[in-house]
């Protein structure tokens, strides 16, 4: 893929906006105010840009152009930012439950739960694989199939706004899933070999960072799936 300008001004968007986090401390407290007590509402926010910022660059690699009226990026925004606050969600119902499993499975009597607070040790680390583990062999499926049923029914409607207000025929796209694709693929390869280690050090971020990764995650992966797709 070569660069173009319209590859250079992106990438200067993208800083624009990013840049007051790094330039001003006011905002950067602010975000950590809204981060600590408006989680949920953040996590759909970030999601809501992030990860519909990854498919857009994923658009740019495999069709070279960052628009496309039939991708649908608004209705994807609105779908990302709900599906963002389900993650967020999730995130502090496995953070707060498969330490406490750990504990339970080895008998650390609480060591675990207590290192998910602390700095960095063996016991964060397991701690912290353990909830990776747990949310994505059992909640990541769900979410990846849900995923790919809210994509198709807003391609199904040539990216129009308009999707959202129409009933998703679920059982017309799940009988039409590639299922040897979303299972040999999406489930047997993303899953153990992108998602566990890379959620793994989500968990031993602070808690304030792990939902921004989380969503950073999501646009790595659109654009290692681009390039993976066009070669």
């Amino acid at each position: 893929m070569k660069i173009k300008k319209q590859d250079i001004f992106f990438g200067i968007g993208i800083l624009i906006v990013l840049a007051p986090f790094f330039i001003f401390d006011s905002v950067y407290t602010i975000y950590q105010f809204l981060n600590a007590h408006y989680a949920i509402a953040i996590g759909f926010v970030k999601f809501a840009m992030l990860s519909t910022l990854g498919e857009v660059i994923a658009l740019r690699i495999r069709k070279g152009v960052y628009y496309d009226s039939s991708f649908g990026v608004l209705p994807r925004m609105l779908v990302w930012g709900v599906l963002g606050a389900w993650i967020v969600i999730a995130m502090k119902v496995f953070g707060a439950g498969a330490p406490m499993l750990s504990d339970y499975i080895l008998g650390t009597n609480g060591e675990i739960t207590s290192a998910m607070k602390g700095s960095f040790s063996i016991y964060k680390l397991i701690g912290a694989f353990s909830i990776s583990l747990l949310m994505n062999t059992s909640f990541a499926p769900v979410f990846m199939t849900l995923h790919k049923i809210s994509d198709t029914h807003i391609l199904n409607y040539e990216g129009r706004l308009s999707a959202l207000v129409h009933p998703i025929p679920f059982s017309q796209i799940l009988s039409q899933l590639n299922w040897k694709v979303q299972w040999n693929f999406v489930f047997k390869k993303t899953i153990p070999f992108f998602w566990i280690p890379a959620h793994t050090i989500t968990f031993l971020l602070p808690s304030e960072f792990q939902v921004l990764f989380a969503a950073l995650l999501g646009v790595a992966l659109g654009i290692i799936l681009a390039v993976a797709a066009n070669k």
